[in-house]
């Protein structure tokens, strides 16, 4: 028996047992491709395979060459410790992604035992029957059984730039796109056996680094450079004095793998997990997580107007008779050019309004045509209780107006209905029907549905501007409608007409060309899927970073183009697919939630970057000025390797801090991170002198007990810088810490002390009134450091402000007012 046919033809009235498709499901394997997953062990030495852990192990090896057990010990530990957390963080992130993809599992409409159930597409079978239409990504592959066509884009498995019709009998393709047309199928092959799993292996896709991230790692390679040069001059110095060369070798290794970014990727990838998990809570899941740093930056949001805008719980209004008897037979033909079971909000609104339901059962829909974008309308064949058969529709007023013979004064008279009802920010839907003997369609009426908006729309739209948001209006209703329904959500009423904006991508001179109308509107009337994609590319011409939202599989280009893709509630696979948000309740609060989020997560990566050049200056520059000037180790190599496992924890804390949130969209300031970063850096280094020279020349200390002062000076003002980068204000100032960063950071610096005052046979210990002396003089340190970052911040808003004002002024000197101008 081949692995892609079934056994047995299936019963298409009622598909396959329960049983049936459980033994078949054993028999062929899931519906999905296999992943290739990397072992827990695999994963967890790779973490004592690369540089870094070269670094360390090479230093460890030096330290038992030279028969120093006790740091040997301790680095081994270190890198024992590196990995596992490591591990840890990947494995924590890892999970939270997969339970991600559960919740954006394609879903199937599958007959199994007389009844149409809706489940994981991973659950089908070969002999399955299953309900294909418009906007579905095909679940497997499959051979048409009902239906009268299916029109496919296969370009993403055959490179097919136009869509392909398929009829009865003929084979469709799994991960194909259904651009029009509505089918029954019988699954003939799933997962490894479809011939896009057959294909799949060839496929690499590429992964793209965001901007942010890219801004992070430059940080990373410079204090990589910065940490590399200086012990590279230390080595020199300190062999022209004729150092041990193994006691200086594996000093620089482990002081070189202290001061660069090792935690960086954990910090990152867990940062990004625990704000996406977060929002999936809140019912939005990220499918690509960098998608939320570039959230931070949008500032502009194209939503569309149904279901996101407003409820999507459409209301039948007024009936407007024309060759129909009253508005029941009007309802009467809507109602069986509808199709139940697709739960259509149109649908469902149009049935809802039929008071005498069971008058349906007196007639039989032999074929249906689902509405799509380009024919806009429905249609359905329908036999009566004599044997009668005949044609109905309903769609677009004008397309049905179009189709049937109406004379000169019913076409003014519908026209002016459908203008009524759009000035009252009604959709009006035109019924038609065709007996089998007539050359024409008769006209029976016209039908009014509103949308209202939705009750928070109006307070989300107030707060997404507070934030520095733009939100327009994009609709594929009518101008009269769209400035109606934009008027009730306080967006304005400056609309533009769909037909001003170019259908093709054509060149920077055309879009530039309506660029500022674009930018300055309040939103898009009459739009098709394809304006949309024309919308993004000029608002990003224009040095926007865009958010646009969709929801039907002609959205896919624009979401896919788009800064922030936004699939909203109910969208089809294919907009999924493309998009790097879905959202899983209507509205466009989450959105904005969203937003808040990947405000405060670029927050935490900013003060991380802050924290660790600061760092990286404070304690490579003092240890190797320190070793230049005064000729001796201001700190051991066990006290580096003590201090990474210090600092280590709060670090990984950052990811559930409690951050501000800006009130405008963020994007990356290199500069302003470095100039900051830098002057406290420069205040630590300066204070590490300071205390250096206190233990030297005031209290005498010797050499052993200097490296503890210097050891502990540097855990303690070390977790104090880590609370002065959090915050662009005073560190004392709300929001305050999270209480996981306050603890992990109290008891690393518990644990520092007690390690300074007993010694436990590392370091040489000192009194009570030393350390008391060390944390009085972090603290005030760590204040003036405070004070200094403050105004660091303040100087460069300042320039910043004034920048942007001249700039201002400049831009158009040549105003009316700025001349005397004669005037009759």
């Amino acid at each position: 028996m081949s692995a892609t046919e079934p056994s047995t033809p299936t019963d298409s009235a009622r598909g396959l047992s329960s049983a049936e498709a459980a033994r078949r499901l054993q028999q062929y394997g899931p519906n999905a491709l296999e992943e290739k997953k990397v072992s827990f062990i695999r994963m967890l030495l790779g973490y004592f395979w690369g540089p870094i852990p070269w670094m360390i192990e090479v230093a460890a090896i030096l330290s038992a060459l030279v028969r120093h057990w006790p740091d040997f010990f301790i680095i081994i530990a270190l890198l024992i410790f590196n990995a596992g957390v490591g591990f840890w963080q990947e494995f924590t992130a890892s999970n939270a992604v997969e339970a991600l993809k559960k919740e954006l599992a394609q879903k199937a409409r599958v007959l199994r035992d007389g009844a149409w159930k809706l489940i994981d597409a991973s659950g089908l079978v070969p002999g399955d029957i299953v309900r294909i239409r418009l906007g579905d990504v095909v679940p497997a592959d499959a051979r048409i059984v009902d239906g009268a066509y299916l029109s496919v884009d296969q370009s993403a498995l055959t490179g097919e730039s136009l869509p392909v019709t398929k009829q009865k009998g003929e084979e469709i393709f799994s991960g194909t796109v259904v651009k029009q047309g509505e089918v029954l199928a019988e699954v003939t092959a799933t997962g490894k056996n479809t011939r896009f799993g057959k294909t799949a292996g060839l496929v690499e896709q590429a992964k793209t680094v965001s901007h942010f991230q890219k801004a992070v790692l430059t940080i990373g390679d410079y204090l990589i450079y910065v940490s590399v040069v200086l012990v590279i001059i230390l080595v020199l110095v300190q062999l022209h004095r004729h150092a041990p060369w193994l006691d200086l070798i594996q000093f620089a290794l482990i002081l070189t793998v202290a001061s660069i970014p090792v935690a960086m990727p954990a910090v990152l990838s867990m940062t990004m997990a625990v704000g996406a998990m977060l929002l999936s809570k809140k019912k939005a899941i990220v499918t690509r997580l960098e998608s939320i740093e570039e959230m931070a930056s949008m500032d502009i949001l194209c939503s569309d107007k149904t279901g996101t805008l407003t409820q999507n719980k459409l209301t039948l209004g007024e009936v407007s008779t024309f060759k129909a008897d009253d508005d029941q037979e009007v309802l009467l033909m809507a109602s069986l050019a509808s199709r139940a079971e697709n739960r259509d909000a149109i649908d469902e609104a149009v049935m809802q309004g039929l008071k005498d339901q069971s008058r349906l059962q007196s007639y039989t829909q032999t074929n249906f045509i689902p509405f799509d974008p380009v024919r806009k309308r429905t249609e359905a064949t329908v036999r009566d209780a004599d044997g009668n058969t005949f044609l109905v529709t309903k769609g677009a007023p004008q397309v049905i107006m179009d189709m049937a013979d109406l004379s000169e004064a019913d076409r003014k008279r519908a026209d002016q209905v459908v203008n009524d009802f759009a000035a009252q920010g009604y959709r009006a839907l035109g019924v038609g029907m065709k007996k089998e003997k007539d050359d024409s369609w008769t006209f029976l009426g016209i039908l009014s549905l509103f949308d209202p908006p939705r009750e928070d729309s109006a307070e989300t739209i107030a707060r997404a501007r507070r934030y520095g948001v733009d939100i327009k209006m994009v609709t594929g209703d009518n101008l009269a409608i769209a400035r109606q329904i934009s008027a009730k959500l306080g967006l304005g009423t400056d609309i533009l007409r769909s037909d001003i904006l170019p259908v093709q991508d054509t060149g920077l001179a055309a879009r530039a060309s309506i660029g500022a109308q674009v930018e300055k509107a309040d939103g898009f009337a009459e739009v098709f899927p394809e304006h949309k994609y024309a919308i993004v590319k000029i608002l990003q011409g224009r040095n926007h970073i865009t958010g646009m939202t969709g929801d039907g599989v002609n959205d896919a280009p624009a979401l896919k183009q788009a800064d922030v893709g936004i699939a909203v509630s109910g969208a089809t696979d294919a907009a999924r697919a493309a998009a790097d948000l879905v959202l899983t309740s209507p509205g466009l609060s989450v959105i904005i939630t969203a937003i808040e989020e990947a405000r405060r997560i670029f927050e935490r990566m900013n003060s991380y970057a802050v924290y660790r050049i600061s760092e990286t200056i404070r304690i490579m520059f003092f240890v190797v000025l320190a070793m230049i000037f005064f000729n001796f180790y201001p700190i051991t190599a066990i006290m580096i390797i003590l201090l990474a496992f210090l600092n280590d924890v709060p670090i990984m804390a950052i990811a559930y801090d409690h951050t501000g949130l800006e009130k405008r969209p963020v994007r990356w300031d290199m500069k302003q991170v470095i100039v900051v970063a830098t002057s406290m850096g420069i205040v630590g280094l300066l204070g590490s002198f300071g205390m250096l020279l206190i233990a030297i020349d005031w209290l005498h200390l010797d050499v052993s007990q200097v490296q503890t002062y210097v050891f502990l000076k540097m855990a303690v003002a070390g977790h104090l810088v880590l609370f002065v980068a959090r915050t662009k204000e005073h560190f004392w100032k709300r929001p305050w810490p999270a209480p996981i960063m306050v603890w992990s950071a109290v008891i690393t610096k518990i644990a520092g002390t007690l390690l300074a005052r007993y010694g436990f046979g590392f370091i040489t210990p000192i009194s009570w009134p030393e350390i008391a002396l060390i944390w009085t003089y972090s603290i005030l340190s760590a204040l003036v450091t405070d004070i200094v970052k403050v105004q660091v911040y303040r100087l460069l808003r300042n320039r910043t402000g004034k920048h942007r004002d001249f700039l201002k002024n400049i831009k158009n000197p040549f105003t009316p007012d700025n001349f005397p101008v004669h005037r009759k």
